[in-house]
């Protein structure tokens, strides 16, 4: 019914209904949804902010756990370590420990026995109770690795004894965090690494143990918050944090209490008990506002794990909601603002523009129904508007204008359309005739591989006949025949070429030839007598490397073009002269390596992404496939080609060839 309605108004009327009811309706609810989108798009672009800090403070902290766990692997396979276990004196040894915590930035290091008894500290050696009190944390492959460790108190003592005054952290009362009845945090959280010490024969002989304390490590967590947020990252006076938890206890952090400046850092509060049973509880990563202390922060938390897998503290780093927060409802504030001026001149503009839409399209109404009444020549004439509506009568006029030429254009091109598809037919019937003879080609390329196998068997067959008859004969009576038995041999050699030849036309790509095993270097003394016209033309000098006793197994004439591929290229990179370097020697248990490496410009990253790809050469006259064909022809022998710019000191490029013993062709 109302839409019954709707359709008896006049246009005026529907007009200024189009106008009014999305201003007075949908164009609030879209404000609205503005709103709303932009307020949720600034919280997520927020929380993905905070969200990559996290990642860019876990990765500098796992930074930290791998250079403790590379200094403990260094100081135990250290050569002065040894000698200072051989020589025994244990002052020697206290200061040895004492040189290696300071130059690897340590706090402490420690010297442990295979059974993990406590040997030596870099503040002194240690007393029998102290090496049964101790506890030795080695990993399970009995390699060298970090892990974060939580040390209960007097374990560290026998460790570090001067860091005790910064392992203690009084509890401070800290609105919203879980209740509890500790007092104090007396246990120390520590990266702690362990590397065994190994004598000669590879035998365990003991255990370094290096670790970095984390509690009250401020330069620790101040370079962290350096890193996450540097001068001038966090607009509007925002302020980024960082802190590490010693399960809900801030033992590391820069955050202040109160939120000064002058006051001191906020070591000993709690996180809140909501983030503390989302993160140590359930082992979330916790993204979103939290209350830090005494403010608002956008926080991100993410669990630490023990050597163990257990949850024994987190990693926090966040920065000042309260300035973002007023900025997002200030660029709302102006959305809505400017929606609303927005919403005010587009409702007057388009009153006003009402006016001069109705006179134009009541004539090209008019024009449109005395044509189809049968008056063609019916046109809408001047309406005195240059807008859109106006250009829109007077290319009405036009379209009618031109039907007829457009009829007849029609016409034109259906003939042309009829010629085309004509012509179209014709590619398609030579298509397919070039598609049968491909089929064709095919046949024949599969009779061929059938005809040459089956001729095999007769050749065979004659072969085991003509030995025989050489049995049967005896070389006395052979001696008459000898030389038609040898004409009978060279023509069954002549028989099994001709066969192989037949094979390779058939299948060129998986007929590899005849596989020998090759003496290196005699392959590369023939390609170098190849490429000699080459180097007699340039000031190259030749170095040779060649320590290979293996003999791999590839044909020999494939070999020699792929070398000589790789001779040439490099002597086409020296034109002024140079170094080549011939080099090969026994790799793994069955493998050989070839190297070719010149002093030329050498590859580069971008060339050396696509170098073995077809038609990519630097050369002028180059086609492209020389590498492209080399490196199949060893693939095809379970091999490879590489290709590095040289990386001992000396500008160019090197090739390497890796060869195989046994090779079977076509299993790479």
């Amino acid at each position: 019914m109302l839409r019954q309605r709707f359709a008896r108004l006049t246009i005026r009327s529907k007009l200024l209904a189009m106008v009014t009811i999305p201003l007075a309706l949908v164009l609030p609810l879209l404000g609205l949804l503005l709103l709303v989108w932009g307020n949720v798009a600034f919280d997520r672009l927020l929380i993905t902010k905070v969200r990559s800090d996290l990642a860019v403070a876990r990765g500098y902290f796992d930074q930290l756990l791998v250079q403790v766990g590379d200094s403990a692997g260094a100081v135990a396979d250290s050569h002065a370590l040894h000698l200072a276990l051989e020589a025994r004196p244990a002052t020697d040894l206290v200061a040895l420990l004492r040189q290696i915590k300071a130059r690897e930035g340590l706090d402490f290091v420690n010297l442990r026995d295979v059974a993990g008894a406590l040997v030596a500290t870099d503040t002194g050696t240690v007393s029998e109770t102290g090496q049964r009190a101790a506890v030795l944390r080695v990993a399970a492959n009995d390699r060298a690795s970090a892990s974060i460790e939580v040390l209960q108190p007097g374990e560290l003592a026998l460790l570090a004894p001067s860091l005790q005054t910064r392992v203690h952290v009084p509890l401070v009362a800290t609105q919203n965090a879980a209740p509890t009845k500790r007092i104090a945090e007396e246990r120390a959280m520590v990266v702690l690494a362990t590397a065994p010490v190994r004598a000669l024969n590879g035998r365990v002989i003991g255990h370094v143990q290096a670790g970095v304390l984390l509690n009250r490590n401020l330069p620790f967590i101040d370079h962290i918050n350096e890193i996450v947020y540097p001068e001038g990252a966090l607009p509007f006076g925002s302020k980024g944090t960082a802190t590490l938890f010693l399960d809900d206890v801030r033992i590391s952090t820069n955050v202040r209490l109160f939120g000064s400046e002058t006051e001191d850092r906020a070591i000993g509060t709690r996180v809140s008990q909501t983030v503390r049973d989302a993160v140590l509880g359930q082992g979330g990563t916790w993204l979103d506002s939290a209350f830090v202390v005494d403010n608002w922060y956008v926080s991100a938390y993410q669990p630490l794990l023990n050597g163990k897998g257990q949850r024994v503290g987190m990693l926090y780093v966040g920065f000042l909601e309260r300035p973002f927060t007023l900025l997002k409802y200030g660029m709302l504030a102006a959305i809505g603002i400017v929606s609303f001026a927005v919403m005010l001149a587009a409702a007057y503009l388009s009153l006003r523009g009402a006016r001069v839409i109705f006179r134009p399209i009541e004539l090209m109404a008019q024009t449109m129904r005395r044509v189809e009444a049968g008056a063609r020549d019916a046109r809408v004439g001047e309406v005195g508007n240059r807008d859109e509506i106006g250009q829109l009568a007077g290319h009405l006029d036009h379209l009618l204008d031109v039907v007829d030429l457009n009829t007849r254009a029609l016409q034109r091109w259906n003939a042309e359309l009829d010629a085309k598809v004509v012509e179209r037919t014709r590619d398609l019937e030579n298509a397919q005739r070039q598609l049968v003879r491909s089929e064709k080609l095919a046949a024949v390329g599969q009779l061929t591989a059938s005809i040459a196998h089956e001729v095999n068997n007769p050749i065979a067959v004659i072969q085991g006949n003509l030995d025989l008859v050489r049995d049967i004969i005896g070389p006395e009576v052979g001696k008459a025949v000898r030389s038609e038995l040898a004409l009978v041999d060279q023509q069954i050699e002549r028989m099994r070429l001709i066969v192989t030849q037949l094979l390779q036309f058939a299948r060129p790509d998986e007929y590899a030839g005849y596989i020998d095993n090759v003496d290196i270097e005699a392959v590369l003394d023939g390609c170098l007598v190849l490429v000699g016209h080459l180097l007699a033309k340039t000031h190259i000098r030749i170095e040779r490397e060649l320590r290979a006793t293996r003999r791999p197994a590839i044909n020999r004439g494939e070999l020699q073009q792929v070398l000589v591929n790789l001779l040439v290229n490099a002597i086409h990179a020296m034109p002024a002269g140079g170094t080549l370097r011939l080099a090969s020697h026994d790799v793994a248990e069955d493998g050989v390596d070839i190297e070719v490496a010149d002093t030329g410009p050498g590859l580069g990253p971008e060339l050396l992404r696509e170098l073995f790809e077809p038609f990519v050469t630097r050369k002028k006259d180059g086609t492209g496939l020389g590498l492209w064909i080399s490196r199949s022809i060893v693939e095809r022998y379970r091999g490879d080609i590489r290709a590095a710019d040289r990386s001992d000191g000396v500008s160019g490029a090197v090739f390497t060839v890796a060869l195989r013993i046994d090779s079977t062709v076509g299993d790479a």
